[in-house]
Order: C-alpha cells, then sequence, then structure tokens
C-alpha cells in the first residue's frame, strides 16, 4: 500500500513498529504484540490486523512510568514494589497511542472494533520482554521508545498492522 506522509507499521511476524515517511523507514522499535496472535474479535486477547489510525494520544505531560488505568494516570509511578504488590495487573505505562479500526466489518464495529477493545501503543515494564508475542493484544514498547514516538505521531495518523 502507497502512503503519503509519515505512518506506523506494526509487524507481528518481525515484533517490529516502523515509523515511515513515504515508504521508506526511518525509524525501527522492538514491540510485544499479542501472546494469542493476531485477530479482530472482541474478547480475543489478540492484536487486531489490518489498517487503523490513532484516534487519541493520552498522557503527553506524564514522567516515565506513569501507570495509567482507564485511560488516566493513577498518580503512581511504576517500580518492581509496585508490581510486587500488584502482581495480576496489566501495566499500561508512559504514554498511551489509542487505536481505531478504519476497516468496517474486520476492524471496525460489531465485535471487531479495535477501538471497543481497548486496543493501544503503549509503554510496558522494563522487566516485560519485547520481541515476543506476551500482551493481551495492546502493542508494548520500551518506555523511552514511546516517549520518542509519541512525540511525532498525530491523531488520524495511520497505522498498518501485518502479519
Amino acid at each position: 500500500m502507497r502512503h503519503s506522509g509519515r505512518w506506523l507499521r506494526v509487524d507481528l511476524s518481525a515484533q517490529q513498529l516502523y515509523l515511515l515517511e513515504q515508504d521508506r523507514v526511518v525509524k525501527s522499535y522492538p514491540v510485544s504484540t499479542a501472546k494469542n496472535g493476531p485477530g479482530e474479535l472482541a474478547e480475543s486477547e489478540c492484536t487486531p490486523r489490518g489498517t487503523h489510525a490513532i484516534k487519541l494520544k493520552i498522557g503527553a505531560q506524564c514522567p516515565v512510568n506513569a501507570v495509567f488505568q482507564g485511560r488516566r494516570p493513577t498518580g503512581e509511578i511504576y517500580s518492581p514494589k509496585l508490581a510486587e504488590e500488584m502482581p495480576q495487573r496489566d501495566w499500561i505505562l508512559t504514554r498511551i497511542l489509542w487505536l481505531t479500526g478504519c476497516e468496517p466489518g474486520f476492524n471496525r464495529g460489531a465485535q471487531h472494533d479495535t477501538l471497543r477493545r481497548f486496543i493501544y501503543i503503549h509503554g510496558t515494564p522494563d522487566s516485560e520482554p519485547l520481541g515476543r508475542p506476551a500482551s493481551h493484544g495492546c502493542i508494548r514498547m520500551n518506555n523511552n521508545d514511546i516517549v520518542d514516538l509519541f512525540e511525532v505521531c498525530y491523531n488520524s495518523m495511520t497505522v498498518e498492522i501485518v502479519e
């Protein structure tokens, strides 16, 4: 697919996120996508494929390792001690790029809606592995990387998620 301007591609098989200008890779980042693999169905804990857009950028003024719940900063800063106190928590840290699907019937609407599934690109604890599938559907990144990426992204920016 030809693109003009800046856009993102997430390669599920390579576990990489690419920042592209036109169709040239400008930067790449290791990521972790869904442990359950690719899929668009609600409650599947899979990473949805296809064409998406950034719906909202959240956390612009937050410190690195800021903890989010329900897309709001909790006031907590992630630490190993906090993780020990809450071992079952799915940590969403630092910044959030909330995605919306652009393909009705595939990743938008009904039981396949990326936005209503709360699929994000977000920061994750340093202890979490990148470069292999391990998330609940979101695209996890290193905290410094998500800060870097967040600065060059904009609402409505295209995000292609491919196998």
